[in-house]
């Protein structure tokens, strides 16, 4: 058995498999197919598909695979790894046929030799939470994910297209999409998953689904799950899916709220009933941390072009970098519950293009760093801020976000932490596939500018 490094497998949901037992339930629910899904450093799910009669091969010895195929970047040499699946991840997908099913394996990506491979970005959330768990902390983390429901053309090829003019929380028929939504929840219970809520968003044709709190490896696993099945069965009721941030003009994009509670000792560690917040003073350290490293963050957190499209103050999106319990429209909020220790510390900054793996390992280790640190955080803003003056945020001490792609990379660049959390591998390789997409941004010639100039000059 090739040997993952990672200590005792964290729990994923309720399973806590075998080998023994995923060879079991292969064989009791008729499985064909297994998918053996890992994440590359963009954040795109991937697979290869064995047959039921290979797996036992594969779960004793693992699957080559070649990592230069996967992630975009060339090599001669030095691209071979092994996907080793983790028994807790074994799932039936419920949308696929019930007869020779479909069944499911995350996987670890290890190096040859079966030591892990360290830019992997499951294995570096791994490795920083198991050094939170290592000084006492769990981290939970509950997503808030919010995506489009379009209409295909008549190939089946994806479209901004739709019809309908719903809004918040509307109802059906004006929320056209709501059997759709409807669909992706029930086929998620059938997974295991806890959703929370689920609601017609802002923008015609926008939706929102939120998953419960877990474990931030778990949240993590589930977030890509939860993409492929609403991407899955979304085409089966005739529409596209999308994560993408902002796929039209003049309407609120898609983020992916994050709600995030810190546990030591089984009691949550922000709450303090006695604040006025109701917060502790790790709470506060904790918001200074995120705040101290934001700027930083925005790559992984905000990680495409189109990105910072989405971040505009007039959309319902932060850019300023400031925190408030009264103002729900702030970048880092905090989350007031009937009961004293569901307090919660909420990112909104964040969009669902960003790799989850990446973007909770630091968002934890940035507040883990502000409660090593003793960083506490400015005072609250309940104010608008985008409508205060230059001066009035200059003097009030108030960042704002990178204004695009570029800015991100360079705000990356310009603090040694993130660096630090990632590892040199995964920090170079993204950083140079990021200047690479900005290039070539660049040097594209939009419908924009042809429209623009064409006729002009």
């Amino acid at each position: 058995m090739i040997n993952t490094g990672d200590g005792e497998r964290m729990k994923d949901k309720m399973n806590n498999y075998t080998m023994e037992d995923v060879l079991r339930l292969l064989e009791d629910e008729d499985v064909e197919f297994v998918k053996l899904q890992f994440t590359d450093i963009h954040g795109t799910l991937k697979n290869i598909a064995v047959t039921a009669g290979k797996i036992a091969s594969v779960l004793e010895n693992g699957c080559r695979f070649d990592l230069s195929r996967a992630d975009g970047i060339s090599r001669i040499t030095d691209s071979e790894r092994i996907l080793v699946p983790d028994y807790s991840t074994f799932e039936i997908l419920p949308w696929r046929p019930q007869q020779g099913k479909v069944a499911r394996l995350l996987c670890d990506i290890c190096m040859p030799d079966g030591k892990p491979a360290t830019g992997s970005p499951r294995y570096i959330l791994k490795k920083t939470a198991e050094a939170a768990a290592e000084k006492g902390y769990e981290f939970e983390v509950g997503p808030e994910c919010e995506f489009f429901l379009f209409e295909t053309d008549e190939n089946g090829n994806p479209t901004v297209v739709t019809h309908e003019q719903a809004g918040y929380y509307d109802v059906g028929p004006l929320d056209e999409g709501e059997n759709a939504r409807r669909d992706i929840v029930m086929n998620l219970e059938d997974m295991g998953f806890e959703i929370d809520a689920s609601h017609h968003e802002a923008a015609p044709a926008q939706h929102e689904i939120d998953l419960s709190y877990e474990n931030v490896m778990t949240a993590a696993d589930s977030i890509q799950t939860f993409k492929l099945a609403v991407r899955a069965i979304a085409k089966r009721h005739g529409l596209h899916a999308t994560f993408m941030p902002k796929p039209k003009n003049g309407v609120n994009g898609s983020g992916m709220h994050i709600n995030m509670s810190l546990k030591k000792d089984g009691k949550n560690l922000f709450s303090d009933p006695s604040d006025k917040y109701g917060l502790s003073k790790e709470a506060y350290m904790f918001i200074g941390g995120l705040m101290e490293h934001l700027r930083g963050m925005s790559v992984f957190t905000n990680p495409l072009v189109n990105s910072y499209k989405r971040l505009l103050p007039e959309f319902e999106a932060p850019v300023y970098i400031a925190w408030s319990a009264r103002n729900r429209n702030q970048m880092i909020r905090i989350a007031r519950a009937l009961s004293a220790d569901k307090i919660r510390i909420e990112l909104r900054s964040a969009d669902a293009a960003s790799n989850p793996y990446l973007a909770l390992a630091l968002c934890l280790a940035a507040g883990l760093d502000g409660i090593e640190k003793k960083i506490m955080p400015p005072e609250a803003v309940d104010g608008n801020i985008a409508s205060f003056s230059p001066e009035e945020r200059s003097k009030a001490g108030i960042k704002r976000l990178p204004e695009n792609l570029s800015e991100a990379i360079k705000a990356a660049e310009e603090d040694p932490f993130i660096r630090q959390v990632l590892g040199d591998d995964a920090f170079d390789k993204y950083i140079w596939l990021k200047k690479k997409e900005w290039d070539d941004y660049n040097t594209f010639v939009s419908e924009w500018e042809l429209s623009e100039y064409l006729n002009r000059y």
